[in-house]
């Protein structure tokens, strides 16, 4: 894939935003998100706003290995967390 044609990630959880079951997620006047998926964020709020980068991460490995993925490979998929858009100002 070339650099435009990559899936875009939730710059909250690093989900990729193609895979969002909701399609992203809210913003206060109901449109979508570009930015946020569905499962982070919805009516311009995040679900878990107090949460640190690597309380995000520690939530999204519980996910994935309730979905049945390895820890390590869950682990992987979350370790560019902190360098979200969201996690940047922490």
């Amino acid at each position: 894939m070339e650099g435009n044609e990559m899936a875009k990630l939730c710059q909250s959880c690093s989900m990729p935003m193609d895979k969002d079951p909701g399609g992203g997620g809210t913003e206060t006047d109901g449109s979508k998100s570009d930015k946020y998926c569905s499962l982070c964020y919805q009516d311009g709020k995040f679900f878990n706003p107090d949460f640190t980068a690597k309380e995000m991460q520690d939530f999204c490995i519980q996910q994935m290995k309730k979905q049945g993925m390895p820890g390590f490979v869950a682990w992987i998929f979350t370790r560019g967390i902190p360098k979200l858009e969201r996690w940047r100002a922490d």
